[in-house]
């Protein structure tokens, strides 16, 4: 059953590829905030996936981190997310994302459960 506190938790290794450098949001080899915030996405929905109806699934809507500090190539950071906030298809999570040293960023991230057939069939008409 869906309800809130359901902690999400998913550790990320900081490789090239999601440095701002090669995402094209900086210059500089560290963990780029586009990367940040997937992280964030994908541990928050897979921490509810597991409750949810057959056929639906969750889309992200709202996305509010502050990313603190950076992190190298090589190092790991971790997310938790936990959902604080139900209301009626909206979930809300709060986030917060660590590496060795200290918090590397924290916010808010919003979801809304939807039947996954209708949603794609809505996206194509919009097509």
């Amino acid at each position: 059953m869906l309800e809130t506190g359901i902690v999400g938790q998913r550790a990320l290794t900081v490789t090239e590829a999601l440095t701002a450098q090669a995402m094209g949001s900086g210059l500089l080899p560290v963990l780029a905030t586009p990367a940040l915030i997937a992280l964030a996405e994908k541990t928050a929905w897979q921490s509810v996936e597991p409750y949810l109806e057959p056929g639906q699934g969750t889309v992200g809507t709202l996305v509010n981190l502050r990313h603190l500090a950076a992190t190298t190539v090589g190092g790991v950071v971790t997310c938790e997310t936990k959902l604080m906030e139900i209301d009626r298809r909206r979930l809300v999570f709060s986030v917060i994302v660590r590496d060795k040293t200290g918090t590397v960023g924290e916010g808010i991230h919003e979801r809304f459960i939807v039947d996954n057939e209708k949603f794609m069939k809505k996206a194509a008409e919009r097509q």
